[in-house]
Order: C-alpha cells, then sequence, then structure tokens
C-alpha cells in the first residue's frame, strides 16, 4: 500500500524469533492466489506459528497477544532469508506492518520490503536487544522512526539506519519504481531533445 513515510511513532509487536525466512512469514501453500491482495496475505502472516491446525490462535505467539499492536514489527535476526517471494513483503504490508526492526534482513527479502512500502530498519544487535526487552516489560514503548533523518528511537536510545537514497526519495513521496520514472518525464523530454 502506497503511503508516505516521514516520522512513524508507534508501538510494536516483538516477534522475538532469528531466522524468521519467507515461507514462515507466508507458507508457500497461500501462493496460488493468482491476484495481488495483500489483505488476503495479511490474514496468513506467520500462518503456522499464529494458528492451530483447526484455525484457532496460538497462545503465546505475539500476534495473538493483546498486549502487543502497532505498525513497527521487531523481529530477530536475518529476518526474511529463504526463498526470494515477494509475497512475504505483501504479508507485512496487508497485515499493516509499515516497518520491521531486524539486526540483519535477507537481502532480497529488504529489497522486497522497500517496493512494497514496507521500511526495513537495520539496527545493531545491542540496540535490538533493548528494545525487545524495552517492549516485554512495557508494551506501550512508543517507538520514533524519522526516515528523512535515518534514526529509530525510543526511551532515550537512538541509533541511525542506512537507507538507499533513491528508495528514501520513493518511500517519502509515495512512489513507486514507474511513478518515479513518470514524475521525471519532462526531464526526459528535456534529454531527449537536446540529444537527437
Amino acid at each position: 500500500m502506497k503511503q508516505k513515510f516521514d516520522i512513524i511513532e508507534s508501538t510494536c509487536v516483538p516477534v522475538k524469533i532469528d531466522n524468521l525466512d519467507t515461507d514462515q512469514i507466508i507458507p508457500a501453500r497461500f501462493l496460488k492466489q493468482t491476484v495481488r491482495d495483500e489483505g488476503f496475505y495479511g490474514q496468513m502472516l506467520f500462518c503456522d506459528r499464529r494458528f492451530n491446525a483447526d484455525g484457532s490462535p496460538k497462545a503465546g505467539f505475539p500476534l495473538n497477544d493483546s498486549r502487543y499492536s502497532g505498525c513497527i514489527l521487531v523481529a530477530g535476526a536475518n529476518f526474511g532469508c529463504g526463498s526470494s517471494r515477494e509475497h512475504a513483503a505483501w504479508a507485512l504490508a496487508g497485515y499493516g506492518f509499515r516497518v520491521v526492526v531486524s539486526s540483519s534482513f535477507a537481502d532480497i527479502h529488504r529489497q522486497n520490503e522497500l517496493n512494497n512500502f514496507v521500511l526495513p530498519v537495520q539496527v545493531s544487535a545491542a540496540f535490538l536487544e533493548n528494545l525487545f526487552a524495552a517492549v516485554e516489560a512495557e508494551p506501550s514503548t512508543v517507538v520514533r522512526v524519522d526516515v528523512p533523518a535515518q534514526t529509530i528511537s525510543f526511551d532515550g536510545h537512538t541509533e541511525s539506519f542506512e537507507l538507499d537514497p533513491y528508495k528514501k526519495i520513493c518511500l517519502m513521496n509515495a512512489q513507486d519504481d514507474i511513478d518515479y520514472l513518470l514524475s521525471t518525464i519532462d526531464d526526459i523530454e528535456r534529454y531527449e531533445k537536446s540529444h537527437s
């Protein structure tokens, strides 16, 4: 879902599990869908971890815990490893997450998140541990993600994160690659005229 990114302040959902691969994010059996329906994929996010075989919620999984809410997912290390399925990013966006915080991301998954207006914020392992501890101790902990300044902060802790300059422009203007290209059409036409 295209939304402009500026400053995001939200409580968090902590999923303290390392190596959550894309099959755990959205199981392969749901990839038969022939349309890109973020709402459908959002309902199936972490399906095998969230639900029992009969469809009832599994006790103890953070997405089923009413103490946790918000548009920021705090995840363990190596988030999004495994296959390159873009559906995993669709599921995160469809559930309502705008930011995923982790100490490391699989490269392809990171790019898929950015292409689907979910911001991957990579922080140090120490910062991540402090954030998990804060949210688990006090679920109402608010995290501030400042996209223009490329900082993330909570309870007096602040850290910078890297963001590709082009993707930053796209996120801040709610533009996908085609939107960005179309926004430069006048420059392209000027260039073509001057080089014809």
